[in-house]
């Protein structure tokens, strides 16, 4: 599970960090967005590098914004583990792949909604990590598309086939009531964010949505 901290309080953000890692979270997805490639703007490596001095979660970090491979080396700086990059975002994919890979982060690849899920076929074998997005990627508390489930059968297909090792992430309207149909369909990991950070009991609602 990677809870997204833009449905956390900033205000308390290492606390909520604490917080989730204690209630069994081994994962955490920081978006960050341009203004470009989506609508909405986030925040940065500063926040990035801020958090991760005191929090030991993987730091799964899903870029939302236009060539991403100008960055590559200021995330791994701030203390990214996973760098995730959208196909629709990259002039040159199997080059920012390598590079991330390169720089020592896992590479992950993502598509929006709208996307053919065939486009990233020449690159299955780059990737450490496919992200689905189940919604429009920008804004948090979107509905989960169920479309999205032919999608992540399609690149768990393309994995036993082909034997690749990247791992499937689906973000995006997923809590307890549907988790279980993404981890059927495929997923390994669920990105989550209103159903964890605006839930009474965060510990229930981690394990709700892990079915365990």
């Amino acid at each position: 599970l990677s809870p997204s901290i833009l449905a956390a309080d900033f205000s308390i953000l290492g606390e909520q960090l604490r917080e989730i890692e204690d209630a069994g979270a081994e994962y955490v997805h920081l978006d960050v967005m341009d203004g470009l490639f989506v609508p909405s703007i986030s925040f940065g490596m500063p926040l990035i590098q801020s958090i991760r001095k005191g929090c030991s979660l993987v730091f799964d970090v899903h870029l939302m914004i236009e060539e991403p491979i100008r960055y590559i080396r200021e995330f791994r700086e701030a203390g990214a583990d996973i760098l995730t990059v959208h196909y629709e975002a990259c002039s040159d994919v199997r080059e920012t792949l390598r590079k991330i890979r390169q720089s020592g982060m896992k590479a992950g690849l993502s598509i929006k909604p709208g996307t053919d899920p065939s486009v990233l076929e020449p690159f299955l074998s780059d990737c450490d990590m496919i992200l689905l997005m189940s919604v429009e990627p920008g804004f948090g508390g979107q509905k989960f598309m169920d479309s999205s489930l032919d999608k992540i059968s399609y690149y768990s297909s393309k994995k036993a086939e082909c034997g690749y090792s990247y791992f499937i992430e689906v973000d995006g309207g997923v809590g307890a009531g549907n988790a279980h149909l993404v981890r059927d369909a495929g997923v390994e990991l669920i990105v989550a964010g209103s159903a964890v950070f605006k839930a009474a009991d965060r510990e229930a609602a981690i394990r709700g949505i892990k079915g365990i």
